[in-house]
């Protein structure tokens, strides 16, 4: 049996972790405010740098970082089981410093502008626009119910619901199309 030493597993690991906003529409679906992701091949610094990229390919101010940690899992998750993306990944936050994820948003829109057309950048590009928008905490965010074929279709659900449209009298109408 190896030991790791504590340096080198803590350096291997990360956790990302943050709080919910209180008056988020995420706080209703959160069970608790606080929300912590385990990482199992990213270092937490690693896991941050690259939840900045994610926050700024897909900039939304009032979006908790709940939203944007759920890509970093997914990141994780792959780089654990393939070297090759972990490789990237490592390669690419160090290509973009320490300092990225604490820079402000148009130094950091700057240094990914120079990596654009890296390998780097479009697989997060794609895991930040795929994971970010197919998660239930964005759904809420941007008021999204889901799909309705499971809840009867759109028929029923408030499809035909035009209650913001003021009534408008049949005689006022207008000519009729066609006639």
């Amino acid at each position: 049996m190896t030991l790791i030493p504590r340096r080198d597993f803590l350096g291997a690991s990360g956790v990302l972790t943050g709080l919910i906003a209180a008056g988020s529409p995420l706080a209703l679906l959160a069970p608790s405010r606080a929300w912590a992701i385990d990482l199992k091949a990213l270092s937490s610094t690693e896991g941050a740098t690259l939840m900045a990229v994610a926050r700024t390919i897909a900039p939304h101010d009032k979006l908790d970082d709940a939203a944007y940690a759920l890509v970093i899992q997914s990141l994780d998750a792959d780089a654990a089981k393939d070297a090759q993306l972990l490789g990237m990944l490592r390669d690419g936050v160090r290509q973009l410093g320490p300092a990225f994820a604490a820079a402000a948003e148009a130094a950091r829109v700057q240094s990914l502008t120079a990596v654009e057309t890296s390998p780097f950048f479009q697989t997060l590009r794609v895991r930040t626009l795929g994971t970010l928008y197919a998660t239930p905490l964005a759904y809420a965010y941007f008021g999204y119910e889901g799909e309705a074929f499971s809840k009867g279709g759109y028929l029923l659900r408030g499809f035909n619901d035009l209650h913001w449209l003021p009534e408008v009298p049949a005689e006022d109408s207008g000519p009729v199309p066609g006639a």
